[in-house]
């Protein structure tokens, strides 16, 4: 009897005895033995890497070319409420049943190889890719770059995102080489898409050392402009390529991601025009990321890159009085993402997360106190956080913020109808 999808998933955790194994090895075998190394996933594959904006980037990708008439996969990392949420197809997620037959046919061929939770996702969304063979892939890095699991694929365009300090336990601390890892996605030959103003220095050196055969720069090689509308313009002045497209309508995500998209795809040969760019950006709605449901507003942040971007967005919406639900890992950095908050946030309600890795609630309260500002309570989690919002404090605008798994389950919470939303 076939097992279902839930068990599948409690069996991926147990192949492996770590949660986290970088390297090309283990799973490299295992895709060779089912042919993913030996031919195309899809016509043209696009593989974003970055500390922040990398599912921003992903979702306008996969907007834009459906609106041009591409059909779509996109493969990201980690989930909200399924693990369907992974893998969709023209925007739709997959089936279990499909998931379900990727998995078998793994593990048909996996042998005694110890493959990781992430390593056997990966292997079935570009198992089941492979089979409907979209006309184009995009693939979200899950951690790093040149050791994830997503890069046993040669992408046909490499966008880096952005570079910050994150998985330190897993990264280091120096900038220069968590950049430099990044930039392992990207293949010589083929164009390179930088999608920061301040990108750091061993991208482009990395780029330039393989080589691509152009490595466009945010600021530099393409660039977008805030219009008086309140809408925005893109611009490609390099090359055969010059272009500007104006008055586009603002997706409420970050404008550095949405011009890294059209420029990826413009490179890609994609004739982009205004009006389906209209139809792409009018309809994204990207879950966990400034996600607005009622008074509450939710955000996956958990780095202070990010946290940061978050609050300059909370300060062009002025409130009464702001109430920030906090919960983070034990392995990010707290205070920086607290200090990043803290101008637009009142007062903390701070939560402790499930799991090893979680940092306790109380530990996120002494680094507010000691800055000086007011923890209102801490809960066991972040449902019961909400249950004490709904009793304490009823009129306050919400941020929940700190890690997907406090965004999680308080999405899940407010989309059964459980707090005012």
């Amino acid at each position: 009897m076939s097992c279902t999808l839930t068990q599948w998933l409690a069996h991926l955790e147990k192949l492996h005895p770590v949660a986290i194994d970088l390297g090309l090895d283990r799973i490299r075998v295992v895709a060779e033995r089912l042919g993913l190394l030996s031919g195309l996933i899809a016509r043209q594959v696009v593989t974003v890497a970055g500390t922040n904006g990398k599912g921003s980037t992903v979702a306008m990708l996969e907007a834009v070319a459906r609106a041009h008439g591409l059909s779509t996969a996109c493969y990201t990392s980690p989930h909200l409420l399924r693990y369907n949420e992974r893998l969709l197809f023209d925007g739709d997620e997959v089936s279990d049943d499909a998931l379900i037959d990727a998995f078998e046919r793994i593990e048909a061929v996996r042998g005694d190889t110890g493959l990781t939770y992430f390593e056997m996702g990966t292997l079935a969304a570009l198992v089941i890719i492979r089979d409907r063979a979209p006309d184009m892939a995009i693939l979200e890095v899950g951690l790093g770059g040149q050791l994830d699991a997503t890069n046993i694929i040669d992408a046909d365009i490499g966008i880096v995102t952005s570079v910050a300090l994150d998985h330190a336990d897993f990264l280091g601390t120096d900038i220069e080489k968590i950049g430099a890892e990044k930039a392992g996605i990207l293949r010589a030959g083929r164009p390179a898409i930088l999608g920061s103003r301040h990108m750091v220095k061993s991208v482009a050196a990395h780029a330039a050392a393989l080589p691509v055969s152009h490595c466009l720069v945010l600021g530099q090689d393409f660039d977008w402009q805030r219009e008086e509308s309140g809408r925005w313009l893109w611009q490609h002045p390099a090359g055969a390529l010059a272009s500007t497209l104006t008055s586009l309508p603002d997706p409420g995500l970050p404008l550095d991601n949405a011009a890294s998209a059209l420029t990826a795809l413009e490179v890609l040969g994609i004739p982009l025009e205004t009006e389906r760019l209209e139809q792409a950006f009018s309809g994204i709605r990207l879950a966990g990321r400034m996600q607005r449901i009622g008074r509450y507003c939710l955000d996956v942040a958990h780095n202070p890159h990010a946290a940061g971007y978050v609050a300059d967005q909370l300060a062009q919406r002025p409130v009464t009085r702001r109430v920030a639900l906090l919960g983070m890992l034990g392995d990010k950095d707290a205070e920086g993402v607290i200090d990043a908050l803290w101008p637009v946030v009142d007062d903390w309600l701070v939560v402790t997360l499930s799991g090893a890795r979680a940092r306790p609630g109380d530990a996120l309260a002494e680094i507010i106190r000691a800055r000086g500002g007011q923890v209102m309570a801490v809960a066991d989690g972040p449902a019961a956080g909400i249950d004490w919002l709904e009793q304490h404090s009823q009129h306050d605008d919400v941020l929940v913020c700190g890690s997907f798994f406090t965004v999680a389950e308080v999405l899940a919470r407010l989309e059964r109808g459980e707090g005012t939303a």
